[in-house]
C-alpha cells in the first residue's frame, strides 16, 4: 500500500486528497443518456449539479465526469458530442462546488477542454494506449493521469497477472515518454474491460501486486457485470456486491474508489479505514 513513486497528499483548490489518512471516495456522474447503470439521468446540468452537490454531501470527494459511455456494446460518440455533453458541466461544477473534478475519457481534446474548463483529473480507460496524446495533455496542465488496464483483444498467454502488470508497466512508459512526472501517475486495474467473470477475480485477488508498483490505486466496480454474474442479480441491486470489492479493495492496496452509491460506499470505506488503521477511532 505504501507510495513509493507518488505523493501521499495532493491539494485540487480547497480541497486535500491525503491517501494516508483516507481511502477517496470518487462518485460517478455520467452526462450520457446510455451508461449501463444511469443513463440519461444527469444530462442536463441543473440534475447534474444537483447530483453532484448530493454525492459531495454523502461523502465523495471526487467528481468523475464522463460523457461517453463504456458499458460493453456502447456506441462510440464523436469529439464534438463528447465536449457538448461534458465541458458545460464541469464548468459549471467548477463554478458553483467546491469540489475534485475528473474526466472521463481516453480522447485527448476532451482531456484537454475539460482541464481549461477546470477538471484536475484525467481518467483513461485506454490507459494513454487509443490516444498517447493524451499523456501530452496530463503533462501540459500537470494533471494527474489514471491509466486503466485495457485490452483492444481480451486473449492472455501467459500468466494472467504479469501480463496485467506488463500492460500497465507500457501506459506508465507512455506517460513518463510524455513528461508526465511520477507523481501524477495513478492505476486501475480496468475490472470489467478486456477480462472475462475468472479474470476478474484474478484481477482483484492480485490488487497488491498493482499497489506494490508504487502508484495510487483506484478501484472501479460499481455495479459491475461481475458483481452481477456472481451474485446473479440485475445492476440496481448489485450494491452490496459492490461494498465487498470495495472493502476488499482497500484492504489489498486501493487509495480511490469509483462508486454510484456513495452514500452507503462512504460508510463501508470510513469503517474500513479504521479497520486498516488509517484514521484512529474517534
Amino acid at each position: 500500500m505504501e507510495l513509493t513513486k507518488a505523493k501521499v497528499r495532493y491539494s485540487f483548490g480547497k480541497t486535500e486528497l491525503d491517501f494516508k489518512k483516507e481511502t477517496v471516495v470518487m462518485g460517478i456522474l455520467n452526462v450520457t443518456p446510455d451508461s449501463f447503470s444511469d443513463g440519461g439521468k444527469y444530462g442536463h446540468i441543473d440534475a447534474a449539479l444537483k447530483h453532484a452537490e448530493e454525492m459531495l454531501r454523502d461523502g465523495a470527494k471526487i467528481i468523475d465526469v464522463g460523457g461517453e459511455s463504456t458499458r460493453p456494446g456502447h456506441a462510440p460518440v464523436s469529439l464534438e458530442m463528447e465536449l457538448e455533453r461534458t465541458v458545460p458541466v464541469i464548468e459549471a461544477l467548477s463554478r458553483e462546488l467546491d469540489c475534485v473534478i475528473s474526466i472521463d475519457t481516453y480522447k485527448a481534446d476532451v482531456a484537454g477542454a475539460a482541464l481549461k474548463a477546470g477538471a484536475h483529473i484525467i481518467n483513461d480507460v485506454w490507459g494513454a494506449k487509443r490516444e498517447p496524446k493524451i499523456a501530452e495533455v496530463a503533462a501540459k496542465y500537470s494533471a494527474p493521469i489514471i491509466l486503466m488496464h485495457n485490452r483492444e483483444v481480451a486473449e492472455y498467454t501467459g500468466p494472467f497477472m504479469d501480463e496485467v502488470i506488463a500492460d500497465l508497466e507500457e501506459s506508465v512508459a507512455i506517460a513518463r515518454n510524455a513528461g508526465v512526472s511520477e507523481e501524477n501517475i495513478w492505476l486501475d486495474p480496468g475490472i470489467g474491460f478486456a477480462k472475462d467473470t475468472a479474470q476478474n477475480v484474478l484481477a482483484m485477488q492480485g490488487l497488491q501486486r498493482i499497489s506494490d508498483m508504487g502508484y495510487p490505486l483506484l478501484l472501479a466496480t460499481s455495479r459491475k457485470r461481475m458483481i452481477g454474474t456472481i451474485l446473479d442479480l440485475p445492476v440496481n441491486e448489485r450494491m452490496e456486491g459492490t461494498g465487498a470489492t470495495v472493502c476488499y479493495g482497500i484492504e489489498h492496496g486501493c487509495h480511490i474508489v469509483r462508486v454510484h452509491d456513495v452514500k452507503a460506499i462512504s460508510r463501508m470505506v470510513k469503517m474500513m479505514d479504521v479497520l486498516t488503521n488509517k484514521v484512529d477511532v474517534i
